[in-house]
């Protein structure tokens, strides 16, 4: 067992079983051992690749897309660019590359971004470097100062903790992780029943529950309302909220048991786009989608960028943007391929004029 490990083991022990929820936080968000806050985990050298690391042409049109979102909601003075889990910074460092079409909303607007993680703002600070426009990190999205938003959430959503219950007899009871005699961690049930569930189901079934995710996007939601603005999601995920469990584990690229090495390997679940919608509209705001990644992009014109940057590429690259654009819109195995699986979505105030991307 590693040393994380080894503190849940001598937690459980004193206050006893904790929630999914308590640890996938522990694990992601530990000062110590955190998954995040002690490495990068993204590329070919870490544990998975995000969209923004296979191309210049995600950022970029996640980039135009804002700058349309801007022009759409009236050109509203004294707008914020805001990301959401920022990575590396190579979607924000693209999007600001891209959003140069439109001086307007380039040259006036501050940009935050909401990280947690010291190792990752270090990256994000080298990546954004002569980036020319005012940034600023937060520690949460309670902190960025009211405005009208823009805001951008790329394989964010997936990364925050959720809640698992299961089918036991007439009821449904949280599934809760304790310690073996040996002092491993495994996995049980709640020995009293969660009466607030009353979804019908056969024996053993699990719901995945996102609380943590439902209230950000309300949160999010309420102050588009209030102030303007648009947020674009875009993660792996469901479009109907369903029984059944999606918890992974990854660690260079490959599936691990969730429970072996916590801190050690990236922790997340399918996003429930439906209960971010619902919650959403609970804030008072409008939804667009949900709608496949690749149709999205494809809406948006990644084919007429790749064509652009095909033109001026040499034959190495050009076989690099025709397998990048495949990996990104092509809707097949998502073991190989991002557009079917990856899901995007809008936020916006109700009143904001429909957005590109949404059919």
């Amino acid at each position: 067992m590693n040393a994380l490990a080894n503190e849940i083991a001598a937690l459980i022990a004193a206050e006893g079983p904790i929630s999914l929820e308590r640890y996938m936080t522990l694990c992601l968000q530990h000062p110590r051992y955190g998954y995040y806050m002690i490495r990068d985990p993204f590329g070919a050298g870490g544990d998975f690749t995000t969209a923004p690391e296979i191309s210049q042409m995600f950022g970029e049109l996640v980039g135009l897309w804002m700058t349309e979102a801007f022009t759409r909601a009236g050109r509203p003075p004294g707008a914020r660019l805001v990301e959401l889990g920022p990575g590396r910074g190579t979607l924000m460092s693209d999007a600001l590359r891209a959003a140069r079409v439109a001086p307007e909303f380039r040259s006036t607007l501050e940009v935050d971004l909401v990280e947690t993680s010291p190792t990752l703002r270090e990256l994000q600070a080298q990546t954004l470097e002569g980036a020319g426009v005012k940034l600023n990190w937060r520690t949460s999205f309670a902190e960025v100062p009211r405005a009208p938003l823009f805001i951008i959430a790329n394989e964010f959503f997936d990364a925050l903790p959720a809640r698992h219950f299961v089918r036991a007899g007439r009821g449904w009871r949280e599934r809760l992780i304790g310690a073996s005699r040996e002092g491993k961690l495994v996995f049980g049930l709640a020995p009293e029943g969660e009466r607030a569930l009353r979804v019908e189901a056969p024996e053993g079934s699990i719901i995945e529950v996102n609380g943590v995710a439902q209230r950000l996007m309300t949160e999010i939601a309420s102050r588009l309302v209030a102030d303007g603005g648009a947020l674009l999601v875009i993660d792996y995920g469901y479009t109907e909220t369903s029984l059944g469990e999606t918890l992974q584990a990854l660690s260079r690229h490959a599936p691990v048991d969730p429970l072996a090495a916590p801190g050690e390997a990236d922790l997340t679940t399918h996003v429930d786009f439906a209960a971010l919608g619902r919650a959403a509209r609970a804030g008072g705001a409008k939804t667009l989608g949900p709608v496949t990644q690749g149709a999205f992009l494809r809406e948006i014109g990644i084919g007429r960028r790749a064509e652009t940057l095909f033109r001026r590429a040499s034959e190495a690259q050009r076989a690099d943007i025709v397998a990048a654009l495949r990996r990104l819109i092509d809707e097949g195995d998502p073991r190989e391929v991002m557009g079917g699986l990856f899901k995007a979505m809008a936020v916006t105030h109700p009143q904001m004029p429909d957005l590109p991307g949404f059919g």
